[in-house]
């Protein structure tokens, strides 16, 4: 099965406060007494999408989305620059999870996400394994500052006229500090206090990140771009945030610590030609997880497709039939 089930809509929804000033969005599909599985959305600053609780079985599967902090439609939002991100760090999205499955009253649930997502996922399973029944993380990344590096200047080897625009842009918006890398000139742009700046700054971010992910649209959709102007402002806010700060992360930390979710079954997919991230971190996560299943679809990138959806479907379809069976 490649095709997603039927659109779902939520039966419930609500406003979960998470404390530093932080109202957390959830939602919740599918069946109340199935198995709970949490989506992780991507980002960091994706906002939850209608789209991914199609992934999953509605009749076994109670689903649970929200929106991390600064986006979506949790509060406050990132777009508005008087909103602190003092309070909005990886370890914060994790103690807010667990807040999130105690307000559910959920004993342990499957996690699923990719891209950032997956960085997330695998943070909360190495503080919380005891709360997680499984994991399908696509599009894997553990947010190294050595992956940074890759998406932000690597793989610009690909997209030199592309990347030379987004390298050279901070500088025409004043002196560049020294040692400054990419993200954090982008993290001080999008946090300046004229509107113009912080809109420019967005635009060449939006433009850097689609212009990587173009082999894969054929140039015609913007998947950064074209969002909406609050969600997009957001976004690159939050991205430059966490990737300036290596998201308060020990280098190879996950990767390190990866043994310690032995028992927890993992199925990991990724496309052989994801440029943003290659596939070699999906490699050494499996290595480090014992037990983990890997897939690396051929012909397949960043952003999915019928093959990846096939095999993330299959999965989720496999661990609801044994928790059924």
């Amino acid at each position: 099965m490649t095709d997603p089930y039927p659109p779902l809509e939520p039966y419930r929804s609500g406003h979960l406060d998470v404390g530093d000033g932080h109202r957390l969005y959830w939602e919740t599909s599918g069946n109340p007494a199935g198995k709970p599985a949490l989506v992780v959305h991507g980002g960091p600053g994706s906002g939850c999408r209608a789209a991914g609780r199609r992934l999953f079985d509605p009749a076994r599967y109670r689903v649970i989305q929200f929106d991390q902090r600064g986006c979506g439609r949790s509060t406050p939002h990132a777009s508005d620059p008087h909103s602190s991100l003092r309070d909005n760090t990886t370890w914060h999205l994790v103690a807010d999870m667990e807040r999130l499955r105690e307000h559910l009253g959920v004993e342990r649930w499957l996690l699923h996400g990719g891209s950032w997502g997956s960085t997330l996922i695998l943070a909360y399973a190495r503080t919380h394994p005891r709360r997680v029944s499984e994991t399908v993380i696509s599009a894997v990344t553990t947010t190294r500052r050595s992956e940074i590096d890759w998406l932000y200047r690597g793989v610009g080897r690909f997209f030199p006229e592309a990347w030379e625009r987004f390298a050279a842009y901070p500088a025409t918006e004043g002196r560049v500090e020294a040692d400054e890398d990419l993200p954090t000139a982008y993290a001080r742009l999008t946090n300046h206090p004229d509107a113009r700046v912080r809109e420019r700054a967005t635009a060449a971010w939006c433009a850097w990140e689609d212009a990587v992910l173009s082999g894969e649209t054929g140039g015609g959709a913007r998947p950064y771009g074209d969002r909406p102007g609050a969600d997009r402002l957001a976004l690159v806010r939050l991205c430059a945030h966490y990737f300036s700060h290596g998201a308060w992360l020990e280098e190879g930390a996950l990767l390190r610590d990866a043994e310690r979710l032995a028992g927890i079954p993992c199925v990991l997919v990724h496309g052989r030609f994801d440029l943003g991230g290659p596939p070699d971190t999906a490699w050494q996560l499996a290595r480090a997880w014992p037990g983990a299943e890997l897939t690396i679809v051929e012909d397949a990138g960043h952003l999915g497709g019928d093959a990846k959806r096939g095999h993330v479907l299959a999965a989720l379809d496999r661990f609801a039939r044994a928790e059924s069976g």
